[in-house]
């Protein structure tokens, strides 16, 4: 691995633990203890500009510190890479495949819908573990709670990453830790503004949710 590659990923590791500061708002009233956590962005961004081994290994290092930083369990662990995994490394497989808008677009809604789904089967089996709850209590959460907390948190960092996306890349060719890419600027401009709607549209949602509008 090159010195510039390692040195960007562990920008990208520090960037993800400094966001994931902030990973302390719950989205969905009926499960408090869910609290959005930004720093998938990160990883995806890392997972984008690398490919999806990239992010698997951040999140790694991500959920480990994490835990050693805020404390936890090993399942803490386990959840926090199903999740980010679930995100990150389905959309950067995609987007390797597909370099290309539609290639980050598809990648993007593919990894909202396979973290929705993987986050509802696990919190199925892990939630009565880890918090004491009868599983009955936990099927009856997921509709209200589970399912749109991780539809809300997915498709945030989707829209946040897709807006974000094109001034993190010009950053780092500018310091030269990445090479020039001859991707239009059109195409990267479009990308902003799809991010920009998509995060708006879910701000406001959860704000209604949150019956502060």
């Amino acid at each position: 691995m090159k010195v510039k590659k390692i040195t960007t990923i562990g920008i990208f590791c520090a960037l993800a633990m400094i966001v994931n500061m902030f990973a302390f708002m719950p989205l969905v009233p009926t499960v408090t203890w869910l609290t959005y956590d930004p720093k998938d962005i990160i990883i995806v961004i890392g997972g984008f500009i690398y490919g999806p081994m990239t992010s698997l290994i951040m999140s790694g290092i991500c959920s480990v510190l994490e835990i050693m930083i805020k404390g936890g369990t090993i399942l803490d662990v386990f959840m926090n890479m199903i999740s980010t995994c679930s995100f990150a490394c389905v959309a950067a497989a995609v987007y390797k495949h597909k370099h290309t808008k539609q290639g980050a677009m598809i990648g993007l809604l593919l990894g909202v819908v396979i973290t929705v789904i993987n986050m509802t089967i696990w919190n199925y089996i892990v939630t009565p573990i880890y918090y004491g709850m009868p599983r009955a209590a936990v099927v009856a959460l997921l509709l209200p709670g589970i399912i749109p907390f991780n539809i809300l948190k997915a498709g945030l960092n989707a829209g946040i990453t897709l807006f974000v996306y094109k001034s993190v890349v010009a950053i780092l060719r500018h310091t030269h830790f990445i090479e020039a890419s001859g991707q239009p600027t059109s195409q990267t401009k479009s990308l902003v503004w799809v991010g920009l709607f998509i995060t708006i549209s879910i701000i406001c949602i959860i704000l209604a949710i949150q019956n502060i509008i």
